[in-house]
């Protein structure tokens, strides 16, 4: 809900009044705090009801839950759904779901719900909408759902799926007998193993065909005559190629008449039963025969997918995936009947109240996510006013027309009614469109601010000279970016850029000024200009509308393309951005295809996300080693800190744009947690004791590390650095017995496998080199055992002298940065389990089970404790015993909710940077919120261990020394009640730090 999120509306509607109903609902209802779930077969909707209580108790206002429709069995996220129309069994009924989400309503809460638009999960045989793809190719009524190119650059893929399925090339599995046709049930299958393929039952007469090997009057005498009757009238069939719309719906009547009447004879004929495994056992082949699969070859060369080894996919590979997963399909979300399909079950569960809003994943992938986000606001609109199914008349999308004209009018409209989430990634610089009817990002952008502005910036020079002599060489990011932008795309993302090659080809070919370009020089001029791409990706749409940051971002990766390759021609860099500009036709009259030009901006647009995203976020942050914690999605290891002002002016920013954008720190796919960023980051303030604790390090452990039979040394300089500094992040905070520090090292060693595959400099998830990780699995095991080779392991006894201090200071970070979180402009958001210490890393670390025993019983304690005791013993206590957690239970329950007491204040309150003066303005984050004569003062400690000069104590009292926090003059003559210990301050001019920060280093105050 950013300040002006209107949509054009026809205000004579009689539905006018029902949007504005719904408006006025939504901002008195926008989230406070959300609280992250991670549904899956072993946490069930049944599991989270009984956790309502405890959230409430919180002061969270709404839990946001992963996918909850039905995914393929087994999914441990829910993202790779494959059906959009019903709830997800593994983790519950609709009843039961339902019960969930009355007991949040039982204690005034929400539900806010991740949706996956952009793709579907196909790669197990369970998605029927793709099955029916594979059985019937483009005769198939969901032909047009999936992304699929059925006229691709290879003639043979013409008309087919490409399928990499196959662990071996194509011939060699054939023949080893690894591909069978199976009836099972009456029902024909292609098996690979684990995997089942449907038979297009149109082909099936090719089973029963005459072999070499037989004669064919013996064969055809073997074949029962209502069988082969049978077999006859599906060889009439149209084939699945066809596209000629009465020859696809005379299929489309008559197959499912013929394949029940087959499955009728099956199970009805003990001669068709014995008929039909004799043909199947011929036509499957011998294995020292290759002859005999010749009618197998035969059979599969007619289905409408063809069968391919696994490696071929990143050059040939004919539909849109999401990243390079084959198993996730694009889905054409623009096709409006694709989104009245997806969209049922969402429409009655928005038209029943279920829901109080969405979290859109990957809206980058959508080929125009502008008008996706407009569609679902008017889903909501006619779920809420006209009800759960559909009237007549609707449009292709399902949607009432009288929603349409709702929405094409003249007039200005009231705020978009549905509260909604992006899952977009902005770049430095880069803003949210101001016109998308949404309410803001999921708080990527956020959690990079923050976590920046705990990084001591002054000392990136220091850390930059100390990677370079740890990896005795120089590495610079920009540089590495661009490499790992361009190795995606020459490697597992070409086809698509192979793809766009063949658009432009075609295009330049009708310009007699740029036909003379070659397919070469058109594929790396798309390659450089994408490997160049500042941002994930443009938003031009099917209008062709070019707005002037999309023009910006599209000069300048081409002025960079064109820097970098000085050998390629400029005017083929200039050809490619006046397409991408969509700029006018010269006045020759040479006009090369206005709607080609357009599509190829569409696709092009969809592909450099993906590209960014393996390079950044995939690649380069597992490389660029300098300083781990600045790796993170949305961030980037360029980054090394930021000013306090650039964290206000961010704050500012918000306040005034995006006010319910979400605000967080940790995710499902954030590289580590954000206890384990809070602690390395006190590593910048260290830069001498880190790099003399590294080099000695280095030394202790240069015999560990393991030789290869290729004389490399694992793991290799950078590599060692990176995992030196996961060690020091995650490493837990209490001392392990022998069964935790096992299940530790065997998190690192499954952490560091991840990182090699992703980094792909000595292995790669298409190049795996199992020597290589069970060499760094040996390395790991060396250094992590307290006693080496029966002497005690010096880098094990360094490392416990060096952790306490970082461990210390490292949660300092954390509380500031959870208090800032849970009161800056924005929904604040909490993954869970990390209300108390949590020090995960990337998935599937990140989704461990969570003890919710434990923090139950912690908060319950702490409750009874603020009736009984004085806020200041107990503040005392909990920062004595902070390896507990309870102090980062207690902050985040307070800070809540006090949210939950001052909604309008934390909603709509302006955000107004305040400063400490004197010696410790650097050591000081502060701000108050403003709102009607509602205030509250926020203030919390920065780079503590300077502050403290490495002593390990809170920074309290006479740390401050005469520093006073200078205080708004809307405060002045107020008393501020400070949440955390209960004291009463009177407001002048300014409060002295070391009585704001006197018994407890973290101040929340609201005036009275």
């Amino acid at each position: 809900m950013h300040n002006s999120p209107t949509l054009p509306i026809d205000q004579t509607t009689e539905l006018c009044a029902c949007v504005e109903e719904l408006s006025a609902e939504k901002r008195n209802h926008v989230p406070l705090s959300t609280y992250r779930l991670q549904f899956n077969r072993n946490f069930r909707f049944e599991d989270v009801r009984k956790l309502v209580p405890y959230l409430a108790s919180l002061g969270i206002s709404h839990c946001y839950a992963s996918p909850i429709l039905k995914a393929r069995a087994g999914s441990a996220h829910g993202y790779d759904i494959i059906d959009h129309n019903q709830l997800n069994p593994e983790i519950g009924s609709e009843d039961e779901f339902r019960q969930f989400v009355a007991e949040l309503k039982t204690h005034g809460m929400g539900l806010l719900l991740d949706t996956v638009p952009n793709h579907m999960g196909v790669g197990h045989g369970d998605n029927p909408w793709w099955q029916d793809v594979l059985q019937n190719g483009r005769t198939s009524a969901y032909a047009d759902f999936f992304d699929i190119d059925w006229a691709p650059l290879k003639p043979e893929l013409w008309n087919k799926v490409l399928l990499p399925i196959l662990g071996n090339p194509y011939g060699e599995d054939l023949e080893s007998g690894n591909i069978k046709v199976t009836c099972e049930d009456g029902h024909f299958v292609i098996r690979y193993f684990e995997k089942l393929l449907p038979i297009d039952p149109q082909t099936l007469p090719l089973i029963f065909a005459p072999s070499k090997h037989t004669p064919p009057s013996a064969q055809r005498d073997a074949i029962p005559a209502e069988l082969d009757s049978l077999l006859a009238a599906l060889a009439r069939l149209p084939a699945n190629h066809m596209t000629d719309p009465g020859e696809v719906r005379r299929r489309q009547q008559d197959l499912p008449l013929l394949v029940a009447k087959l499955f009728r004879l099956y199970a009805e004929s003990e001669h068709v039963r014995n008929s039909i495994d004799e043909h199947l056992r011929r036509l499957n082949g011998t294995p020292s025969e290759a002859a005999s699969f010749d009618a197998l070859h035969e059979l599969l060369e007619r289905q409408a997918y063809r069968l391919a080894f696994w490696r071929v996919s990143g050059e040939e590979i004919n539909y849109r995936r999401f990243f390079d997963i084959n198993d996730l399909v694009g889905l054409r979300m623009e096709n409006p009947r694709v989104f009245a399909e997806t969209h049922k079950l969402m429409r009655r569960l928005l038209a029943d109240g279920m829901i109080s809003g969405l979290r859109i994943d990957h809206p980058d992938g959508l080929l125009n996510p502008g008008e996706y986000f407009l569609r679902l606001q008017r889903l909501y609109v006619a779920s809420r006013c006209l009800g759960a199914q559909p009237a007549s008349p609707a449009a292709g999308d399902g949607i009432e027309l009288d929603v349409h004209s709702l929405y094409t009018g003249p007039h200005p409209a009231p705020q978009a009614p549905l509260y909604l989430l992006i899952e977009k990634i902005l770049e430095r610089g880069e803003h949210l469109p101001r016109e998308w009817p949404v309410d803001g990002s999921v708080g990527y952008d956020f959690a990079n601010l923050i976590n920046g502005v705990l990084i001591d910036h002054r000392n990136e020079g220091f850390f930059t000279k100390l990677y370079h002599r740890v990896i005795d060489g120089t590495m610079r990011i920009d540089r590495l970016i661009y490499e790992s932008k361009k190795l995606a795309l020459r490697r597992s993302l070409a086809s698509e850029v192979n793809v766009l090659t063949h658009m432009l080809n075609e295009i330049s070919n009708s310009d007699r000024r740029a036909r003379d370009y070659t397919r070469s020089v058109l594929r790396e001029a798309i390659r450089e200009t994408i490997a160049c791409f500042p941002v994930y990706r443009t938003y031009i749409d099917e209008r062709g509308h070019v707005s002037d940051s999309d023009r910006r971002y599209i000069e300048q990766a081409v002025e960079c393309a064109k820097r970098l390759n000085g050998t390629l021609s400029p005017a083929a860099f200039d050809f490619l951005r006046r397409i991408l500009l969509l700029e006018a036709a010269d006045t020759d009259g040479t006009f090369y295809g206005y709607h080609r030009r357009l599509y190829f901006v569409l696709k092009f647009q969809q592909l450099t996300g993906p590209v960014m995203a393996k390079g950044l976020e995939d690649t380069a942050c597992y490389i660029y080693a300098r300083f781990i914690s600045s790796n993170e999605v949305g961030g980037s290891p360029a980054e090394f800190g930021l000013p306090v002002d650039e964290f206000h002016c961010g704050n500012q920013e918000r306040a005034e744009h995006w006010p319910a954008s979400m605000l967080t720190t940790s995710t499902h796919d954030t590289k580590r947690g954000e206890d384990v960023r809070a602690r390395l980051n006190v590593l910048s303030e260290l830069p001498n004791l880190w790099a003399t604790q590294v080099m000695k390090w280095r030394r202790i452990n240069r015999g560990r590390k393991v030789e290869l039979r290729d004389g490399r040394i694992v793991p290799d300089n950078n590599e060692e650095y990176f995992l030196y500094q996961t060690l020091v992040g995650a490493w837990p905070l209490e001392s392990q017995d022998e069964v935790e520090r096992q299940e530790f090292m065997q998190r690192m060693q499954q952490y560091m496998e991840k990182a090699l595959h992703e980094a792909k400099v000595n292995l790669s998830w298409l190049n795996p080199n199992p020597e290589y990780v069970a060499g760094m699995n040996q390395f790991i095991e060396r250094i992590l055992t307290p006693r080496y080779r029966g002497k005690p392991n010096l880098f094990w006894d360094s490392l416990q002298k060096f952790l306490p201090t970082v461990m210390y200071f490292g949660a300092m970070n954390a509380l500031t940065q959870t208090l800032l979180k849970l009161t800056c402009p924005g929904v604040a958001d909490i993954y869970q389990g990390q209300e108390m210490w949590d020090f995960s890393l990337v998935d599937p670390d990140n989704r461990r089970p969570v003890d919710f025993d434990l923090r139950r019983q912690a908060a319950a304690e702490l409750c009874s404790r603020a009736r009984a005791y004085d806020l200041r013993d107990t503040g005392r206590e909990l920062l004595h015993d902070w390896r507990d957690g309870r102090v980062k239970l207690w902050l985040t329950m307070l800070a809540l909710n006090c949210r939950s007491r001052y909604q309008n204040l934390f909603r709509r309150g302006r955000y107004l940077p305040l400063h400490a003066t004197r010696s410790r303005q650097e050591h000081v984050l502060a701000f108050a919120r403003e709102h009607e004569g509602e205030m509250a003062i926020v203030a919390a400690p920065r780079l503590s261990l300077t502050l403290m000069k490495g002593k390990e104590e809170a920074p309290l009292g006479s740390a401050w020394n005469d520093a006073e926090l200078a205080l708004p003059p809307e405060a002045a003559g107020r008393w501020l009640l400070n949440v955390f210990t209960g004291e009463r301050l009177l407001a002048g001019s300014s409060i002295p730090c070391r009585d704001l920060f006197g018994v407890f280093p973290f101040a929340l105050m609201v005036a009275e």
